[in-house]
């Protein structure tokens, strides 16, 4: 079956536009299933306008912000659509948030309005976000049950009903590539979150580059792990379905066991995520005894992945495609990807080239380009570089310099093909005896050891080298290791000053609510 690639200048010029023309392409394939509802793309038009009737009703207008806290579901897709069609700026919340930060964020990106789940991980969202609720918040709308929410989903869906259908066309015809889509705010792990501002046509563009790149086909089925607050589980998960006509499997959260069963009842055949999601299924006593064939792409992104992981989910796992991509959200999610076709240790290694229209370098302090296989600062350049940090000029102005160099604040280098290399943050650099370290250097090598599974490297106080390198690993199933062994491993296979001095076995690594290792938490109980 073959796939629809328009080119950028054939694209439409935004989300809601892209929901109109999929509903044209794919008419009764399904956009939607999670087993108790499922919405086709013939239908899904209407259920956006649905939504966007319902904000007029409530004098939603152009450019507005409205936050959506919740895990993956239908819902969560309907409500995205339905106030981009309305031409309100999405702006997610991270589900293990608490409800300060929350408040945070909803009062410094002005949201007139929030939907959130009324129940989730024993949490009423509501209820936690009450006591701090800023002024700016005009409703709060509940997905469920909840003891403090203003109004339930349906009566709010209910008051959209008087206004006319062609009223809320009209709207989302408004909508141009150059409107906000979204607000994405960073993960704040150096200081509070800063919101990116981000285009309709600017992800359109990219992910239709994905679509490509990864081979998806209409009718594919897309079970997407990652949260939907993410770049990796909105614009690579379910924005990337929308256009290549593939059906969006929502998933709440990561559960082995409940991924196994969809996989196998479900017949999913692309499943993106963070190497711990494989990692995980490698790893399952069940993986034998059930059924995976349907599986034909994976893609995931980290600086560190061990070449036996690419191996293991091709002939383990049985992913007929599997590729590495590599971006933040300044850049909307996606700036390099490898070629499927590349070789394993390629994939393995590196993040790929850059995509179309966007430029990649590696700067040295000084702003100058450093040559093939030199370390430096990985910068962008392009069309998918954000249009700034929301209500903060400073931060975009040390983000983004005067020749639109994008300084993402990662370390890496560029082999002569052009792929990228990452060998960690700036910040998480740390220097022993006057060497710097990356962290994700001496986990690339440390995961080669084939009793481990999983490893993070932080940077440690020592009294003697002012920082030393403390490795934090769990095992593989059935395997031994102890600190001294693998100290000693190290030695033989890596510089002095990387080698960790300090090891600690955990059953499993603390995870942020985007699947990646919690190094704050790790740093915390260190």
């Amino acid at each position: 079956m073959a796939s629809v690639f328009p080119s950028p200048a054939s694209l439409p010029a935004s989300i809601p536009a892209l929901v109109l023309r999929a509903a044209e392409l794919h008419g009764e394939r399904l956009a939607l299933d999670d087993g108790a509802q499922r919405i086709s793309y013939a239908q899904l038009p209407d259920r956006m306008l649905a939504v966007t009737r319902a904000l007029l009703a409530t004098d939603i207008r152009h450019g507005d912000r409205i936050a959506l806290w919740a895990p993956n579901s239908i819902d969560w897709v309907l409500l995205a659509l339905g106030l981009q069609a309305a031409g309100a700026v999405l702006v997610p919340l991270n589900t293990r948030m608490k409800g300060s930060e929350a408040a945070d964020i909803l009062a410094r990106s002005g949201a007139r309005l929030l939907f959130c789940q009324g129940q989730f991980l024993g949490n009423d969202y509501a209820a936690m976000l009450a006591p701090q609720r800023p002024p700016s918040l005009e409703r709060v709308v509940a997905l469920g049950e909840s003891t403090a929410a203003d109004q339930a989903l349906d009566d709010f869906l209910a008051d959209g009903e008087r206004i006319a259908p062609d009223a809320a066309r009209a709207r989302a015809a408004s909508i141009n590539a150059h409107d906000l889509s979204d607000l994405l705010f960073t993960s704040g792990t150096t200081g509070k979150p800063k919101g990116v501002m981000y285009a309709h046509g600017q992800s359109l563009r990219a992910f239709n580059e994905y679509v490509r790149i990864i081979g998806l086909v209409p009718g594919d089925r897309y079970l997407i792990v990652n949260p939907f607050f993410h770049s990796f589980g909105y614009k690579a998960g379910w924005l990337t379905c929308l256009l290549g006509g593939a059906t969006i499997v929502p998933q709440a959260m990561f559960d082995a066991d409940d991924v196994f069963r969809r996989v196998e009842r479900e017949r999913i055949t692309i499943l993106p995520g963070p190497p711990t999601l494989y990692l995980s299924m490698l790893d399952h006593p069940a993986r034998a005894q059930v059924d995976l064939s349907s599986l034909r792409v994976a893609v995931t992104g980290a600086s560190t992945i061990p070449p036996v992981l690419i191996r293991r989910m091709r002939e383990e796992l049985g992913f007929k495609v599997v590729t590495t991509a590599y971006g933040l959200t300044e850049c909307g999610g996606l700036a390099t990807i490898c070629d499927p076709q590349d070789a394993a240790e390629t994939i393995a290694a590196t993040s790929g080239r850059a995509i179309p229209g966007t430029e990649l370098a590696v700067l040295d302090p000084e702003g100058q380009r450093v040559n093939a296989g030199e370390q430096g600062e990985i910068c962008l350049r392009g069309f998918h570089i954000m249009q700034g940090y929301f209500n903060n000029a400073e931060a975009t102005a040390e983000a983004v310099d005067g020749d639109g160099w994008l300084h993402t604040g990662d370390v890496g280098s560029l082999d002569e093909q052009g792929n990228l290399r990452i060998t960690g943050r700036l910040k998480d650099m740390f220097i022993v005896g006057g060497f710097n370290c990356y962290p994700a250097e001496i986990e690339a090598a440390l995961s080669e050891h084939p009793a481990i599974a999983q490893v993070a490297v932080l940077g440690v106080p020592d009294e003697r080298m002012g920082e030393v390198g403390c490795a934090c690993v769990v095992l593989r199933q059935g395997q031994q290791l102890d600190d001294a062994g693998l100290i000693s491993w190290s030695r033989e296979r890596m510089a002095n000053y990387k080698v960790p001095r300090r090891v600690v076995f955990y059953p499993q690594l603390p995870m942020n609510a985007s699947n990646k290792v919690d190094k704050l938490q790790l740093a915390a109980e260190l």
